[in-house]
């Protein structure tokens, strides 16, 4: 853990990266909590976001206690980051204050499993962009980068191949924008077809949503090119990084 909080913070002060230092520090809220399957790339995860935020002048709590889901709370954070969670991780209360925060101007980020959660909370869906259907074994696969003008992948080469675990998904909401796509004969196992979204953003509801479906793989909190995507997605969550 401590080689690679070493390099994270090492990559992240050599690196060029939008500048944050010119806005008010403001602090995010990774949230972890799983009732499903456990990644176990989650401490890495939680390792990883706090070293960007270290190097990039936000603060990061990180919590899986869901009881920190009320309105009050939620007002001291500009996003919310959904890191790997799985299955039902709020009650009824913490879902509408979450919603409340969103309907204030809140962000939202999610991380690959972020998809795999809340399946009886249609709202969520909506906010989140897609539901996890199924997904075949790790594999390399090529992905295509449809916009460039976003903080999270204006950095990215048009085709970005990588080994992850792709994720196949059903509940599409066809009102977010895509950002990256996945070709599907790069890879056993893909089920959307030619337009299968990797990663995506839109406005919802008076607050801002981005989602990522890398992030399964414990190697992705060490890949430079993953954590710069990462830290786009994170500061235009948060409000910092506007869209070009």
């Amino acid at each position: 853990m401590k080689t690679i909080t070493a390099f994270i913070t090492a990559l992240l002060l050599t690196t060029s990266v939008l500048a944050v230092h010119k806005h008010k520090a403001k602090k995010i809220l990774v949230f972890s909590k799983t009732t499903g399957f456990r990644h176990d790339c989650i401490p890495l995860a939680k390792a990883a976001i706090m070293q960007l935020g270290k190097a990039n002048g936000f603060e990061v709590d990180t919590t899986e206690d869901a009881s920190v889901f009320t309105t009050a709370n939620l007002k001291k954070y500009a996003a919310v980051v959904f890191s790997c969670t799985t299955g039902d991780v709020l009650n009824n209360e913490q879902q509408q204050a979450f919603e409340n925060y969103i309907h204030q101007g809140g962000g939202w980020m999610g991380i690959h499993a972020a998809t795999d959660t809340e399946y009886d909370w249609p709202w969520y869906n909506r906010l989140a962009g897609a539901w996890f259907l199924s997904h075949p074994h790790q594999q390399q696969a090529t992905l295509r980068v449809t916009d460039h003008n976003h903080p999270a992948t204006k950095d990215l080469p048009d085709e970005w191949i990588r080994k992850d675990e792709w994720y196949n998904f059903k509940d599409l909401n066809p009102d977010v924008h895509v950002l990256i796509k996945i070709d599907e004969s790069t890879y056993e196992g893909g089920k959307n077809g030619d337009n299968h979204p990797m990663c995506w953003y839109h406005n919802f509801e008076g607050g801002r949503s981005f989602y990522t479906e890398m992030g399964h793989t414990r190697e992705s909190y060490a890949d430079p090119v993953y954590l710069k995507h990462l830290l786009g997605g994170i500061q235009y969550t948060m409000g910092i990084a506007k869209i070009k």
